[in-house]
């Protein structure tokens, strides 16, 4: 709101010897700036730097392997704002983790991200040779998304799906990891 009104103060403070047409376009950069500095900020992480911010022992992770063109994955990330609410204060730790095309990096998905309201930390991965970073995520993985993971290093526990994953699927071993 604070830039939309930047905007207007801008357009009328403007000396009025520059065409309208050039006052439009320096208020279309204007606002177009100020939404991508209130966008998340996605950091650009490796697989191995992706599997390095899971090893504390006393947190569970929950990473999700996602893309905005992926109809399934964007139909799941609703589940993933319900975990990051329902595990608020605790030692759960939701990623997830952006597959897009690197054209879409990162203003696509950060617009994206912003429009869906997504509350879990997002990060987009670099590598883009699927057959040097599956393996190092899970030997299992064929590849397809959306995937999840669920990791905790204290009770050496990993659990990795393909396919869609609920809010319920993922709190009932969330749970019992806790309690573990």
């Amino acid at each position: 709101m604070l830039v939309i009104v930047q905007a207007m103060v801008f357009m009328v403070v403007l000396p009025s010897k520059i065409p309208r047409m050039k006052k439009l376009m320096l208020l279309i950069l204007l606002l177009s700036t100020g939404v991508a500095a209130n966008a998340q900020q996605i950091p650009a992480l490796s697989a191995k730097q992706i599997i390095a911010r899971t090893t504390a022992q006393d947190t569970v992770y929950i990473v999700n392997f996602w893309a905005t063109w992926c109809p399934p994955c964007v139909a799941e990330l609703p589940e993933f704002n319900a975990l990051q609410q329902r595990y608020a204060g605790k030692p759960v730790k939701i990623l997830l983790v952006s597959l897009d095309f690197k054209e879409d990096y990162p203003f696509k998905l950060a617009r994206f991200l912003e429009r869906k309201r997504m509350t879990p930390e997002v990060v987009w991965m670099t590598d883009t040779n699927p057959n040097v970073f599956i393996p190092l995520i899970e030997e299992s993985w064929e590849g397809s998304i959306p995937a999840t993971a669920i990791v905790h290093m204290r009770n050496k526990y990993k659990k990795f799906v393909e396919g869609s994953v609920t809010e319920r699927q993922i709190a009932t071993v969330v749970d019992k990891l806790l309690t573990e």
